[in-house]
């Protein structure tokens, strides 16, 4: 009997190995690596749903019909897309990779496809590939390209039909997802081997059979598949789990890493690169009754706390059928150029610490600074003119030496106060407190 439960012991420990097979290459670490040195990313739902300007869930909202829904590819034609001037939009605002919804749950493709002509290039009069103007117009502005991808289709008959697109006339006889698998790899072979600066793929709607457990998305296989085509190659999930073996990146939907105050995002923290997306405004594609744009302010708190959390923060905005960023995002996007021009260096290349967040703010850190954000300085008391700003430290990102405490964007220098018990007491201005985030910067390690 202990031979056979030792066996079965040896079995198991090789079934855990089996499934946790995944040995990321190299090249793909160090791409993990610059993932993660820009923390602004801009997240771009495109398509033909822009055309009925009410959102990237249309087909599915409105109940319509696949057939009188495809009608809007025929008079989708955005004359006024310049992808250059997009890419330098999204540089200036301090951006440093763009995904874009290379095709969403419509079935709909941005790209020129082999495998399905419902796509920008065939089934428009636009007839121009939106995904390849993109990418080498991010490439040119040295931009990292990246390409949100749907797992589920709400109109192709071979797609097993799950929660969702069910009204859209599609007959169900024809479900067969080896076929629909197929169908997929040839698409990401086609985004891999079209657009060479392809860094990441961003996957969405795992959760389309989350009532089925039963179902088999060969998801091992899928990213094996990818990652034989391009080891270096990001894989990301939006299933609202922890990562599974294979993928290189963890994200988190509408809230920061431990946060789930939308609902999607109550799993827990793996040790992956992490990334969390949000809307500009309401919805993620263009709706013309959603006038809700956050501030810049709120907007620049959001990507402050992602960065302290060591996460990046992509950011959505949904163009319009013509071609255009709406104006309430080009104006969204200029005020982040604004403020990251001058304190991109607190949060582009810095991680989380082990200081909690604060009643003031929070903190992030690189090998030479710890970066104090002061984020809700009426949290701070302030007298004569004069705040207090008090955050205990841990040894490590103490102060070294008299001068080592000073504004961010003037440089001047803050008087300071350190107990032995590493609580530090920075008295500043009230006149220098900024509007958004007044940032303070500790020297570390003698610099």
């Amino acid at each position: 009997m202990k031979r056979i439960l030792s066996l079965f012991a040896a079995l198991l420990l090789c079934g855990s190995a089996l499934a946790q097979s995944y040995v990321p290459s190299p090249e793909n670490l160090r791409e993990r690596a610059a993932f993660q040195q820009h923390r602004l990313g801009i997240f771009l739902h495109w398509g033909i749903y822009a055309t009925y300007a009410q959102g990237e869930w249309y087909l599915e909202t409105a109940g319509l019909r696949q057939e009188d829904y495809a009608v809007a590819a025929q008079s989708f034609c955005p004359a006024r897309f310049d992808a250059a001037a997009w890419a330098r939009a999204f540089r200036d605002a301090g951006a440093g990779y763009v995904t874009i919804t290379s095709r969403h749950h419509d079935g709909f493709s941005l790209f020129k496809s082999a495998a399905s002509s419902y796509n920008i290039v065939d089934a428009t009069p636009f007839g121009r590939d939106i995904v390849a103007e993109l990418a080498r117009a991010c490439a040119d502005e040295g931009l990292r390209f990246q390409a949100y991808y749907s797992l589920l289709d709400w109109i192709r008959e071979d797609y097993p039909q799950g929660r969702t697109g069910l009204k859209t006339g599609r007959k169900g006889d024809r479900q067969d997802y080896g076929h629909y698998f197929d169908f997929m790899k040839a698409q990401v072979k086609e985004l891999i081997t079209q657009y060479p600066n392809l860094s990441a793929l961003w996957f969405d709607g795992l959760w389309d059979h989350d009532q089925d457990p039963d179902f088999d998305w060969r998801m091992p296989e899928f990213y094996a598949y990818i990652h034989r085509l391009k080891p270096e190659l990001l894989i990301g999930n939006n299933h609202h789990q922890l990562p599974s073996d294979g993928e290189d990146f963890q994200m988190f939907e509408r809230d920061l890493p431990g946060e789930n105050k939308a609902g999607y995002s109550g799993q827990g923290i793996g040790t992956l690169p992490l990334e969390m997306c949000q809307t500009m405004n309401s919805a993620w594609g263009y709706r013309i009754d959603d006038p809700w744009y956050k501030s810049v302010r709120e907007l620049v708190h959001l990507l402050v706390r992602a960065a302290a959390k060591n996460a990046n923060l992509l950011l959505n905005i949904g163009p319009m059928a013509n071609g255009e960023l709406p104006a309430p995002a080009l104006d969204r996007l200029a005020g982040l150029g604004r403020w990251m021009r001058g304190h991109s260096v607190s949060v582009d290349g810095t991680t989380s610490t082990a200081v909690p967040e604060q009643s003031w703010g929070v903190t992030t850190q690189n090998d030479r600074t710890l970066f104090l954000h002061i984020l809700t300085p009426e949290a701070l008391p302030c007298r004569d003119g004069l705040c207090k700003l008090v955050v205990a430290l841990p040894r490590d990102l103490r102060p070294s030496r008299k001068d080592a405490v000073a504004l961010l964007t003037s440089g001047a220098k803050l008087s300071y106060e350190l107990s032995r018990d590493g609580f530090l007491t920075v008295t500043l201005p009230k006149s220098a407190i900024e509007d958004i985030d007044t940032v303070i910067c500790l020297s570390l390690n003698g610099f």
